[in-house]
């Protein structure tokens, strides 16, 4: 709808990954850069973490795209909690492989069979690991395990394992210390930074040719960098709104206020709460109300007595609505004891 308000020739701001105007923040080039260096390596694991929404499969999809499909074999794999035996039958799957073997070593032989022809033919061999934070440790041990398969002497398989924050635990945990061993390259992906935040949004708009309508003002774009905390997909949910908000009000500048509006609305429709905190709104996951804040301040404050109010006006409501029914139910017992009456 506000493409053909804004006269954008497309949806700048779309949630799926894509290398459809991808944007080089400094995060994603050093990610790239890791991914680069280890594709060079030929060996080994390269492992890219991140927050999710903060662009992990954007930068696995740009360099796919990089790849020459003469010289390389790139599979992806995304995973949830596999065991290892399912593992296995997932990388032959992202290989476009059948297994035929019923048996866990058989499939291992028929992995092995095709890694070792593609090197006969002068092509290299990449697994993309998905969501590897999901993992358990005894499918982690089989994945090292594939990178022990060799043909003249040099590795058979590359490995990149992409996760979110908490595969860092899961990797520095004793049991993983053969793994660690392996990994050659490891890049966690930063959030975008407020200047960064400014050129991402700007980069998208004129990827549909935006022409500077509408502006969106820098006090807005500053409460999107807040609410958002930099993280590229939840920049991508406030700016959508933002501009459906622009097109529905008719509005060619886009300031803090129309900023501030999306942002409540999105909090209450996710079920995410307001952080409290002396600076503007943030999006977090929802919290019990803790009523020890330290001094709090006077929007803070201020918030607290109109959601208070709200509070008082549905219980009024409720009260109203339940002494309703109580009378009703007190007419109807009347009329249940004068019709007794009268039967008598």
């Amino acid at each position: 709808m506000f493409e053909r308000a804004y006269g954008l020739s497309g949806p700048p701001f779309r949630l799926t990954p894509s290398t459809d105007g991808f944007f080089r923040s400094k995060a994603h080039e050093k990610a790239l850069s890791y991914l680069r260096y280890g594709l060079q390596q030929a060996e080994g694991f390269i492992v890219v973490t991140g927050e999710v929404g903060t662009g992990k499969s954007t930068v696995v999809n740009h360099l796919f795209a990089e790849l020459d499909p003469a010289r390389l074999d790139a599979g992806r794999i995304a995973t949830t909690q596999v065991d290892e035996d399912s593992a296995l039958r997932l990388v032959l799957a992202a290989f476009g492989l059948v297994p035929r073997a019923a048996d866990k070593g058989g499939r291992l032989a028929e992995l092995e069979a095709f890694l070792a022809g593609r090197r006969r033919l002068g092509r290299r061999v990449l697994l993309v690991v998905d969501e590897a934070q999901n993992l358990p440790t005894r499918t982690l041990e089989e994945i090292r395990m594939l990178s022990n398969l060799t043909g003249d002497g040099q590795p058979l398989l590359q490995t990149f394992l992409v996760g979110q924050p908490q595969f860092q635990r899961l990797l520095a945990s004793p049991d993983m210390e053969q793994l660690r061993q392996r990994v050659i390259g490891w890049c966690h992906l930063e959030p975008l930074g407020r200047e960064e935040l400014g050129a991402y949004v700007r980069h998208r708009l004129s990827n549909v040719g935006w022409a500077g309508n509408p502006e969106l003002t820098e006090p807005a774009l500053d409460v999107v960098h807040r609410a958002s905390r930099g993280v590229p997909r939840l920049v991508n949910q406030l700016c959508n709104r933002l501009l459906l908000l622009g097109a529905l009000e008719g509005l060619s500048r886009l300031d803090s206020p129309q900023a501030q509006v999306v942002v409540d609305d999105l909090a209450l429709e996710s079920g995410m709460s307001l952080a409290a905190t002396a600076e503007p709104a943030v999006l977090r996951p929802a919290k019990p109300l803790r009523l020890t804040i330290p001094e709090p301040a006077e929007a803070e404050i201020d918030q607290l007595r109109r959601e208070v109010s709200q509070l008082r006006r549905h219980l009024d409501s409720h009260d109203r609505v339940l002494r309703h029914l109580l009378g009703l139910v007190g007419q109807a017992g009347a009329a249940r004891n004068q019709e007794e009456l009268h039967r008598a």
